[in-house]
């Protein structure tokens, strides 16, 4: 082949690897493993070239350890229930099922022409029977060990679509898709125990040494544990029950100025029943939805019920009882007392409803009333208080509150409690395509677990989504059954799981994808932990979580080992790709977004312009000024906004499939890794993309073209040492994800290759070893130099080169030579030459005796091993 030609070496060496099972992953005792893992994705319908990082990333290191003697799991599955294949069905008139499998089929059509080395016999999908039938089986095994149950829960409910909403599907108060007003409704809900694991959960983030500290801040702000006081507030009224409250800051209760119960708080109801205006408000409240995020950005509304409250440190100060929307039930009590000073949401509720605004304590360099701005200041700030009830004068915040939390236990009238942010994990959802939850509901014994002989319980292919709601409820010859327990007519648990569950275990599932069995203990003690985890920043909280959650209740169940609680070794959050976005304008100024290949560039008088493609356009022979002057009376010309993460809805995107059909495979993958660091977003260039593939053209060039020239002994040690530097500085990289520095090495080892006047056999023994140290980035491309300059066998499946420590060695040092701060020569030296030697070779060189002009200096120091200055 006398040219570089990807196009036909990249399917070669595909095929070769798929004939040998290089890539299926084997239990052997012999062998260390390694585990290496992405993030499964959503089959959504095509991959992007952000994915083609993510995944390139993981292939890496799979290729590298393969070849420094590791047994390797890389498996690749689909993450694939979930809402949008049930509302692509819903606008189509077509099945979830086929639109899920189809999306599935094309993407991993698109996957493996990137040559990633995965164990493609270990695929699934979550909606494959054989997967989540074992979900279920572990659905009853928790339900037997206590870790899942039913409660009343408030919920987003959207009353077009008749479903639970989770809190993202909220946009404004209003269902994402149906546009309806959302409401929330209480409804029976299946939870799992997860706040029973917080301490533990918390306490383990310590010892994830080699997560990202980001990642773990974030988990333990999900978590949230927090000490504060527990205590009640007497409602002066006589026959209603005292107001529980949970507070963190106990510290400035002398700033109450009233108390705020939520509107699902037990009061608040029962004023509901016996008062239409509060029915009023509570509804209007409860049109909302229930993130505390939404919360915080709504407008701040309460309700004076006309009830008052003694305060706990003096009988006689009565406040005020407040129905206010931002107060959620499900933390701490349902109720707080309300300090408008230190608390800018307190203080935004104060001001509008005209509620005092008591300061409790004042910054010690500039005390000022609260004006609009509350004063909170972080607690281990030492603050002066305004004569607080535990005596203290001028403390920390943190000080002020152990003192507030002891004062009230002596007195007995509070207790310190230790709280977690963190709540039960509520599954429900009122969807067709997700895991069916195997219970049944008898009349006679209530809810009764599905036996597992009868799993998995199959979601019916003979659906329709013509209607509102879950199909599910309106299919009698599935959702009516006999009971399991007694025999009688019984209907189906109709809401499926959540599709974070299916993601919860699924790295598990990998060590024995096709086991009768959740897991095979032999496997999963062989396999597990995941050794690299690899995935965004968005599933920093929730999926991480989850999991975490999942592989200690696994291990409860007996489904993992103790060693494997948690299932992450190490994580790594890579950053995106990105690009610019390019759009015009309809008749109404909105945004029309155009895909990168419908626009063209052309450079006039030095500026960029881009307009979209037209016949007119791209006529051969126009000059930029013509094609401009076209693109501008055909009101073509592009906004060009600066480059974002790729998104489908902005078409930004770029599919790799037209890359690789130009470019080839290895030159995506070289561009991805080599432009910034794996966890910073890269740009995608057209130009980047068309370097890289120069590169690698050329690298093939260097392969090809070695020759026959004789040894050269000083060369070849020289390109020696070189080679053994690169070995020893590109396995310390890969090893810590230093994709981009390892490629800058490959760069100049290419460069020192093609300086070099070394012989034939040294200069070919370098490019088998670039051909090795490039294999992980461009592995169709090394193969095929491998073959070309000897190598045996697969280059995937030879030994990763190691670095000679004796040529990391230098035997000499090049030094710089100031004269008055100024550089004005060099001299190679033995790195062991003596001061004074090195001395008289510096007064030796002939640009120092210049500026000398026959004086001698003032001062010569040498710094062994870095420079020499001289002094005039």
């Amino acid at each position: 082949m006398s040219r570089y030609e990807p196009a036909k070496i990249e399917p070669k060496w595909q095929a070769a690897w798929e004939a040998g099972g290089t890539f299926t992953a084997r239990r052997d005792p012999a062998k260390p493993k390694y585990y290496v893992l992405e993030m499964f994705p959503y089959p959504s319908g095509r991959i992007h070239v952000g994915h083609v990082r993510n995944y390139t990333m993981g292939d890496v290191i799979a290729r590298y350890k393969k070849a420094n003697g590791f047994s390797v799991l890389h498996p690749m599955g689909w993450d694939a229930f979930g809402m949008p294949a049930e509302n692509a069905a819903m606008a189509s008139g077509g099945h979830p099922k086929d639109w899920t499998y189809g999306n599935i089929d094309v993407m991993r059509g698109q996957m493996k022409p990137l040559g990633l080395s995965i164990d493609w016999s270990r695929e699934f999908a979550t909606c494959d029977p054989d997967y989540y039938g074992q979900q279920q089986a572990m659905f009853l095994d928790f339900l037997e060990k206590g870790l899942v149950y039913r409660k009343n829960a408030t919920v987003n409910w959207d009353p077009v679509d008749m479903t639970v909403l989770a809190n993202e599907q909220v946009i404004d108060g209003k269902g994402w898709r149906s546009g309806a007003a959302v409401e929330r409704r209480e409804l029976t809900q299946w939870f799992f125990r997860i706040s029973d694991f917080a301490e533990e959960l918390l306490d383990a983030i310590d010892g994830l040494d080699s997560w990202p500290d980001k990642v773990k801040l974030m988990q333990r702000n999900w978590i949230g544990k927090s000490r504060g006081l527990q205590f009640a507030f007497d409602v002066v009224q006589d026959g209603v029950a005292p107001i529980d409250v949970y507070t963190t800051r106990p510290d400035t209760l002398l700033g109450a100025s009233f108390v705020g119960i939520s509107p699902d708080h037990p009061l608040a109801k029962q004023l509901e029943a016996e008062n239409p205006e509060v029915a009023a408000f509570v509804a209007d409240c409860r049109r909302m939805g229930t993130s505390e995020e939404e919360l915080e950005k709504a407008e701040k509304k309460g309700f004076d019920t006309g009830l008052r409250v003694r305060h706990p440190l003096n009988p006689d100060w009565h406040l005020p009882v407040w129905i206010a929307n931002f107060i959620l039930m499900d933390y701490g009590t349902g109720a707080i007392f309300g300090c408008p000073a230190h608390d800018q949401r307190d203080l935004d509720f104060c001001r509008k409803y005209g509620l005092p605004v008591i300061d409790t304590f004042f910054a010690l360099d500039a005390p000022a009333p609260v004006t609009d701005t509350a004063f909170v200041p972080p607690k281990d700030q030492r603050v002066r208080w305004v004569d607080h009830f535990t005596g203290i004068d001028e403390a920390t915040g943190q000080e002020a509150i152990d003192a507030t939390i002891a004062f009230a236990e002596a007195k007995g009238w509070g207790k310190g409690v230790t709280n977690f942010r963190l709540r039960d994990w509520g599954l429900s959802r009122q969807r067709y395509w997700g895991c069916p939850i195997p219970v049944v509901h008898c009349n006679a014994c209530g809810v009764v677990p599905e036996r597992k002989e009868n799993l998995p319980v199959r979601l019916p292919d003979d659906v329709s989504f013509d209607k509102p709601g879950n199909p599910l409820d309106r299919h009698p010859t599935w959702r009516d059954v006999p009971c399991p327990a007694c025999g009688k007519a019984a209907k189906r648990e109709t809401d499926t799981m959540d599709t974070f569950v299916d993601s919860s275990w699924y790295y598990a599932r990998f060590t024995a994808p096709r086991a009768a069995t959740p897991t095979v203990a032999e496997d999963v003690a062989y396999w597990m932990n995941v050794d690299q985890y690899i995935g965004g920043i968005e599933h920093a909280i929730l999926h991480l979580l989850y999991s975490r959650f999942f592989a200690r209740a696994m291990q409860i169940c007996g489904h993992l080992p103790a060693s494997a609680v948690e299932p992450f070794d190490a994580l790594f959050t890579q950053g995106m790709v990105t690009h610019e976005i390019y759009q015009t304008r309809d008749e109404k100024g909105r945004p029309v977004y155009h895909l990168p290949e419908d626009v063209i560039e052309m450079t006039v008088d030095g500026k960029r312009h881009v307009a979209l493609r037209h016949d007119l356009l791209v006529t051969q022979g126009a000059s930029d000024g013509a094609r401009l002057d076209l693109a501008k009376g055909a009101d073509l010309l592009v906004e060009v906004v600066p480059s974002a993460k790729m998104s489908k809805s902005k078409k930004n995107v770029v599919d790799p499939m037209a890359i690789i059909a130009r470019y080839g495979a290895d030159t995506v993958r070289w561009f991805v890794l080599s432009d910034s660091p794996p966890e910073r977003d890269v740009e995608w260039t057209a130009a980047g993309a068309e370097a890289a593939n120069r590169h690698l053209a050329r690298i093939w060039r260097m392969a090809a073209e070695i020759g026959d020239a004789p040894d050269n002994p000083e060369a070849d040690l020289d390109l020696r040492r070189v080679m053994h530097k690169t070995i020893d500085g590109v396995t310390r990289d890969i090893e810590s994800f230093g994709n981009n520095a390892a490629i800058a090495r490959l760069y100049a080892f290419a460069n020192a290759i093609q300086r070099s006047e070394a012989g034939a056999a040294t200069r070919r023994e370098a490019m088998r070893a670039m051909a090795q140290l490039m294999a992980p980035f461009t592995p169709h491309l090394s193969e095929e130099m491998w073959q070309m300059l000897g190598g045996t066998g697969l280059i995937a499946e030879a030994a990763w080169p190691k670095a000679d420590p004796a040529l990391l060695v230098e035997d000499s040092v090049t030094l710089p030579i100031q004269v008055n701060g100024k550089r004005r020569s060099e001299i190679t030296v033995p790195k062991d030459m003596p001061k004074d030697e090195v001395e008289k070779l510096v007064l030796a060189d002939e640009a120092v005796r210049r500026a000398l002009d026959g004086a001698q200096p003032k001062k010569l120091i040498v710094v062994p091993g870095r420079i020499v200055n001289v002094v005039i």
